[in-house]
């Protein structure tokens, strides 16, 4: 899972639909008789790109870029909704009197990619949908109450190096008590219209809130810039800002999240919803149907999906019986699950343990993706836990983006709440998954790759970022990390979760299924931990269809890769094959699948 991606940055406001894609209105581009097809496309991608950091502040500043550094945005604002709009409708118009016949192969891919993302920005900003989603505004998986508190603390490598980032802190503070303050009136008129969240996510909101609002100031992320100021500030400087950091933390920031924690507990809470799939809610089942296609970037119906989880999930369970047999394990799969849940050698006994287990895990990976990928990434890779007053509502792990340019190191996020709930078999395959060579390589490469219009570079999908990190768990089977029956029971358990979301997400949203039933699925088909299971149902209820995206990506890939080495044969070498899945950012599948077929093609005819 990635976090803080400015592409979807779109899915912090509500449940994986809240914010529009970053399209911002372009000012219209003037050609010439001279300007080339490709001269008049990126003209256009280079406008719609410097409106949309105009628009999108945050995404700006986790590019580096801190033009706009002394705002947020103004999100669940109409003004902010009728630009959205008028961009996308602004730049198709403008995309449409270009010829894509006379374009290059890797241009007429950005084309396509540019107008796939607009008309799904379209899509998303319609009255009818805004009235499903914007009154939604947060939940405890995706939020800026969560989410900004971590921003503003200087650990997400956003820079605090002069006096000006410091200042620019405090009226990005400013912005974010408006959002928050923004965010209770959509609420309400959720409430009026019928359309409100569920009773479990909101609880869920609460105790986030009750966490955070139980911290002394000084112990505050809010609070952390001032704990390490650079020496080159001035006394004179240092005092003035902890007086005013203190001030609007205590004054503005800690009343705005009480403000919020009182409203839900004392007054939306009891509207709320006791059902937990979207289909349950008014407006619902549209709303679940759209979400499937834009997550999975692919025609898909909800049925089908369910069918192919079922079919995925008797399949995994076939290999995780092979892996019982392999070890000697007498008793029933079931049975082989509890083993691994609760055998004290499967379990870590300290953050510092599972620290270093990481490390290690890094050093035998780095070693290996040499002979996998003709290009690395410049930026480097740092690991380190999620922060506790955080990682109880987070997932296993995560991955945060770097700087282009390498200033900034990407991040895997790991979880250590409650360890005795937590096996170590998974976790190579954690670490492929999130680090190297699945987001971290993804993610950069298409970032450092400044010949992509920048939409390329900084955006992307679901089924194609997260199933990418999917594929490359299955690499460390030809790296050798698989050669242990309990790693390969790990990457089972892993892919067998992949799969079980089909069953549950569907279930959950399209059928009717109850937490409970959910939870005690995931448990009779996988390894995991309650905590875990539970974890993971309590996020597909929070964001609809976005854990379809993995395996349905997964699936694609390796299904691309197969067709290469069928019709290659001896031409085919994987670091070409993942070099062109890598070198156009994330596209969508339809995309993927075009410009693989046309590599194949190229290949074959080249003697």
């Amino acid at each position: 899972m990635t976090q803080f991606r400015p592409a979807l940055i779109a899915a912090l406001l509500a449940a994986t639909a809240p914010l529009p894609a970053f399209a911002q209105a372009a000012e219209p581009t003037t050609a010439t008789a001279a300007q080339s097809e490709h001269d008049k496309l990126f003209a256009l991608f280079a406008a719609s790109d410097e409106a949309a950091l105009k628009r999108n502040p945050i995404g700006a500043l986790f590019r580096g870029d801190m033009r706009y550094a002394d705002r947020l945005g103004d999100y669940l604002t109409p003004e902010y909704n009728d630009a959205e709009r008028a961009a996308a409708q602004g730049e198709l118009a403008q995309l449409a009197q270009i010829d894509r016949a006379k374009l290059s192969a890797t241009d007429q891919i950005a084309y396509d990619v540019f107008k796939y993302d607009r008309s799904e920005t379209l899509k998303g900003l319609t009255e009818e949908i805004l009235a499903l989603t914007e009154v939604r505004p947060i939940n405890h998986f995706f939020g800026f109450h969560t989410f900004y508190p971590t921003l503003a603390s200087g650990k997400t490598g956003i820079p605090f190096g002069t006096v000006a980032d410091y200042e620019n802190n405090l009226k990005r503070h400013a912005d974010y008590v408006k959002l928050i303050d923004r965010s209770i009136a959509k609420f309400r008129e959720g409430q009026k219209s019928g359309v409100v969240e569920t009773k479990m996510t909101i609880r869920n909101v609460i105790e986030q809130l009750d966490t955070q609002l139980k911290l002394p100031v000084e112990e505050s992320p809010f609070f952390e810039p001032v704990k390490k100021f650079p020496d080159s500030f001035t006394q004179a400087d240092k005092d003035r800002l902890t007086t005013e950091y203190r001030k609007v933390i205590g004054e503005q920031l800690y009343p705005v999240h009480q403000r919020l924690r009182d409203y839900l507990r004392d007054d939306y809470l009891a509207s709320a919803r006791d059902s937990f799939g979207l289909s349950q809610m008014k407006g619902g089942a549209k709303l679940y149907e759209l979400q499937i296609a834009n997550t999975t970037t692919m025609p898909m119906k909800a049925a089908a999906i369910h069918k192919l989880g079922l079919s995925e999930v008797k399949r995994i369970r076939g290999e995780m019986e092979k892996v019982k047999a392999e070890v000697g394990f007498n008793g029933t799969l079931a049975e082989f699950f509890n083993f691994i849940r609760t055998d004290p050698q499967f379990k870590r006994k300290s953050r510092e343990e599972i620290t270093q287990r990481y490390y290690d895990i890094g050093k035998l990976v780095d070693a290996k993706v040499g002979d996998y990928f003709r290009v690395l990434p410049k930026s480097p890779l740092q690991i380190r836990p999620y922060e506790e007053f955080r990682e109880k509502f987070e997932a296993g792990g995560s991955y945060q983006q770097g700087t282009p340019d390498g200033s900034r190191p990407g991040t895997f996020y790991f979880n250590a709440y409650d360890l005795p709930s937590r096996t170590t078999p998974g976790e190579v395959t954690l670490y492929l998954h999130e680090g190297a060579p699945g987001h971290h390589f993804q993610i950069s490469l298409a970032q450092e790759n400044a010949a992509l219009p920048a939409f390329m570079r900084f955006g992307g999908n679901t089924a194609y970022v997260e199933g990418w990190a999917l594929y490359a768990e299955t690499l460390g089977y030809e790296m050798g990390f698989y050669k242990d029956p309990y790693s390969r029971m790990g990457t089972l358990d892993d892919e067998m979760l992949r799969a079980m979301r089909l069953v549950v997400d569907t279930g959950i949203h399209s059928k009717g299924w109850s937490r409970e039933q959910a939870i005690a699925y995931m448990l009779a088909n996988s390894s995991m931990g309650k905590t875990d299971a539970t974890a993971e149902v309590e996020r597909y209820i929070a964001i609809p269809s976005q854990a379809l995206a993995y395996k349905i990506g997964a699936l694609t890939i390796q299904r691309l890769r197969g067709q290469a080495e069928k019709q290659l044969g001896k031409k085919f070498d994987i670091r070409d094959f993942h070099d062109q899945v890598l070198n156009t950012g994330a596209l969508p599948l339809p995309v993927l699948e075009a410009k693989i077929k046309a590599w194949i093609k190229a290949v074959k005819a080249a003697k």
